[in-house]
């Protein structure tokens, strides 16, 4: 695809990410855009993949075109107009954090439920293999351990988003109805649940106090309100949620290999949960 010019000071600038950064068109209020910092090839890959999602019925805002300011390379979508991330929103009323964590478990149950075409998507285990490749931080030893356990991860043909966590969920309410969409499926896959749930509690309780006030707009504790509420919601109230606990740590450690991807440098803080259980 060829990327279409445009001139950025059609756009105001409205978040940033560890990828790029999102903007909003000034006059036309069905339109934003997220603009790529590095690896512009990526952003070609996202469209293709966030077409293909958008088709099979995933709520996502519908996908646009691949742009260009001459510089770097992005997507514009059809913009939700009024939009709140779940991170937002618990951030803006931290007294709501447990309605909005349970609304958030429900949303990503149907994500999980919802069968895939396998010829079209790719598994989270291969996608997982080649990060595991290219990191050049971890020791063979550990990479093949690494390895091993991500082949004996369960198999499903199931939905991932592959980034899940509050600030990829978003909602919309008009009317008195409100409307729940998945943003940021680049990384979309299918496989095992859990490869998606390791990055919800990597975000709810792996992370030091001023990155979850910066990033998630609230405080660790009401991160960790959110991680609790969500577990109860999705797993059920019988379920064993100490259990539950140590298996998602793992996944969350796992999830480190994405983190490093993005960031390319190593996060200890999230390796710690692979130390005594995967290797």
């Amino acid at each position: 695809m060829e990327p279409k010019l445009i001139n950025l000071d059609d756009y105001v600038r409205t978040g940033e990410g560890a990828n790029g950064a999102s903007y909003n068109h000034k006059t036309d209020p069905t339109v934003m855009m997220k603009l790529y910092f590095r690896n512009f090839e990526a952003a070609e890959k996202e469209l293709e993949l966030a077409q293909k999602v958008y088709k099979i019925g995933i709520p996502t805002p519908e996908p646009g075109d691949l742009v260009t300011d001459g510089k770097q390379v992005g997507i514009r979508f059809r913009r939700m107009e009024g939009k709140r991330s779940y991170s937002r929103a618990c951030g803006d009323e931290p007294e709501r954090t447990e309605e909005y964590a349970r609304e958030f478990a429900q949303l990503c149950k149907k994500l999980h439920a919802t069968h895939v075409d396998t010829t079209m998507f790719e598994s989270v285990k291969d996608r997982f293999y080649k990060m595991l490749e290219d990191n050049p931080d971890f020791t063979p030893e550990q990479k093949q351990k690494i390895h091993d356990f991500i082949a004996a991860a369960p198999d499903a043909d199931t939905a991932l988003h592959g980034d899940l966590q509050f600030g990829n969920g978003i909602f919309v309410e008009k009317d008195g109805v409100r409307k729940q969409y998945f943003i940021d499926l680049g990384d979309f896959s299918y496989g095992y649940y859990m490869f998606d749930l390791g990055m919800v509690y990597l975000c709810c309780c792996l992370n030091d106090e001023q990155w979850t006030m910066e990033v998630n707009h609230m405080s660790n504790a009401t991160a960790r309100r959110f991680w609790d509420a969500f577990a109860r919601e999705y797993f059920g109230p019988d379920a064993d949620l100490e259990q539950i606990e140590k298996e998602v740590k793992i996944y969350a450690g796992i999830k480190t290999l994405m983190v490093e991807r993005d960031t390319h440098c190593p996060m200890p803080q999230f390796r710690a949960m692979l130390e005594g259980t995967v290797y």
